[in-house]
């Protein structure tokens, strides 16, 4: 955990699982989709979630839900630097 994060916020019950991709993984899930990195939603490397995890600038975060519905929901987020 990075030293300027004062508490873990993934410990919160309504915080999803974080989790950085491993680069051969992320290459896999961009083919599998057929796109870039640059087409998948952002998040800031400032979000609390996002330093817990020590994301930087150009990887790729794992979020994992559970869902009443799907039981569990798997989003993908391109890291950007906080301006």
């Amino acid at each position: 955990m990075s030293e300027e994060v004062r508490f873990n916020v993934l410990n919160h019950v309504n915080v999803p699982h974080h989790a950085v991709l491993p680069d051969g993984d992320a290459k896999e899930l961009l083919a599998k989709y057929g796109i870039v990195r640059e087409q998948l939603p952002k998040i800031r490397d400032s979000d609390p979630a996002a330093k817990v995890v020590g994301a930087k600038a150009g990887s790729i975060v794992k979020i994992t839900r559970r869902s009443p519905t799907a039981g569990v929901a798997v989003a993908y987020r391109l890291v950007v630097e906080a301006i």
